[in-house]
């Protein structure tokens, strides 16, 4: 197999970087093309409560509308995938997906839609307890994805 499209996940995150580092050393031996990939997990906003007693409202966004928090999210995506770019890139051609999903969903729909043959993560090595309550996104790309997965451990 010929690897000439590899997507990274990213984030902004030492386990982000260190995987980075991976991806985009195999993109240059394989002169491949790297999608970077940055999810914003969708929030859930509660409508705006009312106070009982008062009748005034108890706002939960503390002033801010979803639609300027999705705006704020979106730019700082850019920030952290420019970032990448910047530090790895070199003269390889990026492409750069911010998408809003659930992380290992998004991802895998992401490798589809770029039409990946390998997909790079970094992996936070959590395990027991932390692992059962926290989850793993890495784990549930390999388990869920149809196109080869490397996951880099963390060595820092």
């Amino acid at each position: 197999m010929k690897i000439s499209k590899i997507l990274i996940g990213i984030d902004d995150s030492a386990y982000a970087r260190n995987a980075a580092a991976y991806g985009f050393d195999i993109a240059h031996s394989y002169n491949a093309v790297v999608g970077l990939v940055h999810i914003i997990e969708p929030m859930i906003f509660q409508p705006d409560p009312s106070d009982s007693l008062t009748g005034m409202s108890m706002g939960t966004t503390l002033g801010v509308e979803q639609a300027e928090l999705l705006d704020i999210q979106a730019k700082q995506s850019s920030l952290v995938i420019d970032g990448i770019k910047r530090e790895y890139a070199g003269d390889l051609e990026v492409t750069s997906f911010t998408e809003f999903d659930v992380t290992a969903n998004g991802i895998i729909n992401c490798a589809k839609q770029f039409g990946a043959n390998l997909i790079v993560l970094g992996t936070h090595n959590r395990s027991g307890l932390d692992r059962l309550l926290m989850g793993s996104v890495a784990e549930d790309v390999v388990r869920h994805s149809p196109i080869p997965v490397l996951v880099v451990p963390f060595a820092g």
